[in-house]
């Protein structure tokens, strides 16, 4: 089966659509997304800075409407604890919803 051009085409903006379509929140106007992405970045630099580059892999973050999830495993209750308040400390977080597990490392 060939297609001509503009079938092809056609076929095209329409999947170009669908995942636009995927990757759009409907819930957040489009300045809040770029809010929500600047907030968890700034969250995950400053985590990465302050507790240390093995957090970026071990803590989620999550924004939404500038509520925060933090979320994944750490070493102990001070470092979520610190995780929390650094979180807290970015400009146009709103609310942090704390949904991390603390899981002390095996001793060698």
């Amino acid at each position: 089966m060939k297609l001509s051009f503009l079938q092809a085409a056609s076929l095209a903006t329409v999947l170009c659509a669908c995942l636009v379509g995927l990757a759009c929140r409907t819930n957040e106007s489009p300045k809040a997304q770029v809010d929500d992405l600047q907030i968890a970045t700034q969250i995950k630099a400053k985590l990465a800075s302050d507790i240390g580059p093995s957090s970026v892999t071990d803590i989620s973050v999550n924004s939404t409407n500038g509520i925060v999830t933090l979320s994944g495993q750490v070493d102990s209750a001070d470092v979520k604890e610190k995780a929390v308040t650094i979180a807290r400390a970015v400009p146009k977080v709103v609310r942090v919803v704390d949904s991390l597990q603390v899981t002390p490392k095996p001793q060698a």
